[in-house]
Formats: C-alpha cells, structure tokens, sequence
C-alpha cells in the first residue's frame, strides 16, 4: 500500500489554492483540509457576536470554545459552525475583509493549528492555507507556494462573487487583494511566506487541470 502523504499548499487571497487544493484530493483520494475557511467560520461567528476585532482576548476565548467541522456533501466541502452550516455565510464581503484581523490573533492561530494537526495526523490529506508548509506541517510530504498575477487572482475573485450573485468592481477587487497581501505578509504570527523546500508554482495563465496535473505528478514522483 503506497503511504498516505501530507500535501501543504500554500499562497496568497485568490491565487487558486482552495479549487485546485480540492481536485488534487480527489485524485488521490485524499482528504481536502481548507484551512481558510475555518478561519472564515470563527470570523463569521465574531462578526454574528458584534465582537470588535481590536478585541482580541474575547475573540481568542471564543474560538476556544468554538466547534468547526469540514465535512464532503456530494462534490462539496460543507464548514460546520458549532453544528450549524456556514458555507455560504463565510463567503460574504464582510467576512472577507475580516478573516486576516481575525487569523492573525495568536490564540485563534494556536486553536485552529492543533486542530488541523489532529485531523491530518495519519496523513492522506491535501491542506491548503497560508502557513501550512512553514507552521501547521514543517514535514510535509510536499509543498507546494502558488501564485499568481494580482489582476488574474482579482478576475477569479470577480467570478467567484458573480456565481455567489454578487457585482464587485475589479479595481476595487485588485485593492481588496493587494491590502490583503500586506496584512498576511507582515503579521508577527505565522506571516504568508514560501517555506524554503515548496515548489513554487505560478498559475496565472495555467488551467485548473494543468495546476491539478502538476502537483499530482510532483506527489507521485514523491511516492517514487
């Protein structure tokens, strides 16, 4: 039986980690292990609370005692909140430009990476994020940084928003990301950076088959 590999994938807002993150487990057989929309669902659940981000004593204390659960319904990862189904709530506008405050609280970090230890253990799991290669899982199997041009990264985002029914100005998208980027890059807690053994993989003018295709072949070589 070939050995259930650690697959960290890591990159900046937008650069493709999560669809590509997805298929690449499904290949394999993998569990998918979306790391930012934990972050996500504790951000909802601050929002929903009326809990000022500059609060972050509370906030730690509150993903303490906060339940998330990923589960596969169908071809979909569902995020569960305490028992209760966010995965659209954690999409909106609001948690996005929350989410990065959020991450960067040192006890909501330190919660959510033992949790994300616990389930990716025993291996068999993709696991994408923002500090998987570097914190989560130093030993990872492979890793893999993804990146991308900040208007191509915008244009995803765009559609992404328009199949969720909204209308978002590209500029205004390009802004939003670049902020973002500068917010992940600079925290003093497990900042966004390439660990020093990723692989590093552009997918500005790749498609999602060709991105899936190269990781898949870079686990296999692994696997030798």
């Amino acid at each position: 039986m070939l050995k259930k590999l650690v697959i960290a994938i890591d990159g900046p807002a937008a650069s493709g980690k999560s669809t590509t993150s997805k298929l690449v487990a499904e290949r394999l057989g993998y569990l998918y292990i979306d790391t930012g929309a934990m972050y996500r669902a504790i951000t909802w659940k601050v929002i929903r609370n009326k809990i000022d981000l500059e609060e972050t004593d509370i906030i730690g204390e509150l993903a303490e005692r906060t339940s998330v659960r990923l589960e596969k319904a169908n071809d979909e990862i569902k995020v569960f909140l305490d028992g209760e189904d966010v995965s659209k709530e954690i999409r909106t506008q609001e948690v996005t430009g929350a989410v990065s405050a959020v991450s960067a609280i040192e006890k909501v970090r330190t919660v959510m990476v033992r949790e994300q230890r616990k389930i990716g253990e025993c291996g068999g799991v993709v696991v994408d994020g923002r500090d998987i290669g570097t914190v989560v899982f130093p030993n990872a199997d492979v890793k893999i940084f993804m990146i991308a041009d900040v208007e191509e990264r915008a244009r995803r985002r765009q559609k992404e928003l328009e199949r969720a029914g909204a209308t978002v100005d590209l500029s205004k998208l390009v802004e939003e990301i670049v902020t973002r980027d500068k917010k992940d890059s600079g925290r003093n807690i497990s900042p966004l950076r390439k660990a020093d053994d990723a692989i590093a993989l552009d997918t500005t003018d790749l498609t999602i088959d060709e991105q899936v295709d190269f990781i898949v072949k870079k686990v296999f070589e692994r696997l030798g």
